[in-house]
């Protein structure tokens, strides 16, 4: 009988029964489960197990952090449970399936832009400025902007576009990117089709007057429009997987000796002829006909109904980078009416989405990581700019996004209704009411309290119910509780406060563990520790003693020093899934370790290749309390005095 028998029964009737189960599988650190129904899973009785450190549901799969030993854990569950188990592979497939259309579809698009938040937030805060100082007329008796009158706010003006509005203006480039990354295809390829999408050579559809025929490539039998697709979404993405399952089908059919020079050619050169013959021109008739479908429903007898569907729906266009067509459709209203009732439910959708952030801030005021990503996105999206808040936070958690929805509808219904219009295109946001007629401001101001509150009240009720607590604090508190019981008694842990004997097992930058994108680590359910962005591929060991596990994967190991540290080294993220490629191991299981040591040497540019992260996490096991004593800092393997033990 193995010493996980009892548990293991216990698991099984736990998580709801063989029947319950779709696929297992199990990798480093943790049983993956893809469950039929997911609510049959007692979380509570499931932790208090004696060989599990806590749970987590991600993508669509159960997850029970067992430790090292879970290999031998999930040998006789399976064993006792009469089911085989599957790969890592098959049970992210079968996890899609627990998961409806509009949530796959989500969690993409935030695979996609998780990785732009950073510049997101960043442009959308210089943007927000860069539109305070110079289109709101805040001197000389509200006659003219900073711009106008200070030659310092002029040229601090014209100097922050190139870090502001060509975040957005080159925004296709960062997604075609992003799209190969994530698809494991070459990225370098994704960059020059995203570039070709915004050239200077091409023109700006969105500065083209109307009327104006812009150049062509003229081919003789066929001519392509050289027009450029900046700051758009939609045919980003749909070149992006052009090019991507190109890529993969010449990789599929073409020799190695050859695919260098076959495959980025054959790849590049028809994935930038669709994007300019098929993708951009479909891109731009979706555009125009939602143009036209909005100017007709706002010069309509049920103006305020439609202006209940737009406010609705304004937020979605954003994703979709359309949302810069109600630009022309502001200009046509202000030649007809001399004014736009358009623009005051542009600036009311962005305080919406920005309340729903605040409320986010409230609810994870507790949340460290979170409010770096949360506060900047509120403030960027009071300013008029909604994409950090959208990406970053509202679609990544999705009630957000809908109670944004709601508010920016009533809101929206409320301004229409009352005839409320703007004189200009102003700034988005809150000072959007500068822009309103004199005579409307009052009625825009009550809408904009709607637009407020209403999105606050609504994210603040549902995400008290929504949220978990690991969503809220940062830390999941059953799991913390755990590791916190399980320390109590360590005694010889409180005695070994010396760092000088542990060196830096890998060269590159230090991370806090709860700052990786990993929940199982970063929660410390597995134990303390640190992380390290790979920049160097030789892993060696930071201390003289024994390799208990070598992963065949190659990709971890579980060590125990002579003293009796225990350590688990996990290099990257997710390279469970690249199968011991680039991973040339140099240890195995019982091998006795001297310190410095190649465990493995790994190919970085390889795992860079498959869209792999290579922040590799280093925890103690043991239950030891772990200091980082510098973060962010370049260390090179070898290096001591980088933790406090």
């Amino acid at each position: 009988m193995s010493k996980f028998t009892e548990d293991a029964k216990l698991l099984l009737e736990y998580i709801g029964g063989k029947d319950n189960i779709k696929a297992v599988t199990h990798c480093v650190t943790r049983m993956r489960f893809v469950l039929i129904d997911e609510k049959k899973a007692d979380e509570k009785k499931i932790e208090s197990l004696k060989s599990a450190k806590g749970t987590f549901t991600q993508a669509g799969q159960f997850q029970v952090i067992i430790g090292n030993e879970v290999s031998e854990f999930y040998n006789e569950f399976t064993k006792i449970a009469g089911i085989d188990g599957v790969s890592k592979d098959a049970v992210k497939a079968a996890a899609k399936s627990n998961q409806t259309f509009v949530q796959k579809l989500m969690a993409n698009l935030a695979e996609i832009f998780t990785p732009l938040i950073p510049a997101l937030i960043c442009g959308g805060l210089i943007l927000g400025f860069r539109s305070v100082i110079g289109d709101i007329k805040l001197v000389e008796d509200g006659t003219k902007t900073l711009v106008e009158t200070s030659q310092f706010f002029a040229g601090l003006y014209s100097f922050l576009w190139l870090i502001g509005e060509a975040i957005f203006h080159f925004l296709p480039v960062g997604i075609v990117w992003s799209i190969t990354r994530k698809m494991g295809t070459t990225q370098i390829l994704g960059i020059i089709l995203g570039l070709t999408l915004v050239s200077p050579q091409l023109l700006n559809a969105y500065n083209m007057a109307p009327g104006t025929v812009p150049p062509v490539w003229d081919f003789g039998f066929v001519q392509i429009e050289m027009v450029g697709y900046q700051a758009q979404v939609i045919p980003a993405i749909l070149a992006a997987f052009i090019l991507v399952y190109l890529e993969k089908f010449w990789r599929r059919i073409t020799p190695d000796y050859i695919s260098m020079i076959i495959v980025p050619l054959f790849s590049l050169i028809p994935a930038v002829i669709l994007a300019h013959t098929v993708v951009g021109p479909i891109g731009w008739a979706i555009g125009s006909f939602i143009a036209n479908a909005v100017y007709a429903g706002l010069t309509s007898s049920f103006g305020w109904l439609f202006a209940g569907v737009f406010g609705f729906f304004y937020a979605p266009l954003v994703i979709t980078g359309l949302h810069h067509m109600t630009n022309a459709i502001d200009l046509q209203l202000m030649s007809q009416f001399n004014g736009t009732i358009l623009w005051p439910m542009v600036a009311l959708s962005n305080i919406a989405q920005g309340s729903a952030v605040l409320a986010m801030i409230f609810l994870q005021r507790k949340n460290e990581r979170a409010k770096q990503i949360n506060v900047p996105a509120c403030i960027s999206c009071y300013l008029g700019v909604t994409e950090p808040a959208l990406f970053g936070v509202n679609l990544k958690y999705g009630f957000p996004f809908i109670c944004g929805l709601v508010g920016s509808c009533i809101a929206a219904m409320i301004s229409v209704s009352s005839g409320v219009m703007a004189s200009s295109i102003g700034v988005g946001g809150i000072p959007g009411i500068l822009s309103i007629k004199p005579q409307f401001m009052f009625m825009f101001f009550i809408a904009m309290i709607v637009a407020f509150c209403i999105p606050f009240i609504l994210t603040t009720v549902v995400g008290k119910k929504k949220l978990t607590s690991e969503d809220v604090s940062g830390v999941d508190i059953k799991q913390a509780e755990f590791t916190e019981t399980e320390n109590i008694d360590s005694e010889e842990n409180k005695l070994d406060t010396v760092a000088e004997n542990f060196q830096a097992p890998i060269t590159g930058i230090t991370k806090k563990l709860s700052d990786i994108e990993d929940k199982g680590f970063a929660s410390g359910a597995m134990g303390e520790g640190f992380a390290i962005e790979m920049q160097d591929g030789k892993v060696v060991a930071p201390f003289s003693g024994e390799v208990m596990v070598c992963f065949p994967t190659g990709h971890a190991y579980g060590l125990k020093s002579n003293d009796g540290k225990e350590i688990l080294i996990h290099i990257g993220m997710d390279t469970v899934e690249l199968d011991g490629k680039g991973f040339d191991v140099k240890v195995q299981a019982g091998q006795k370790i001297k310190q410095g040591d190649v465990l493995v040497n790994v190919d970085i540019d390889y795992v860079k290749s498959q869209g792999k992260s290579l922040v590799t996490p280093i925890v103690f096991t043991d239950g030891r309390k772990v200091e980082l004593l510098q973060e962010n800092v370049a260390v090179k393997a070898g290096d001591e005095n980088i933790i406090k033990l």
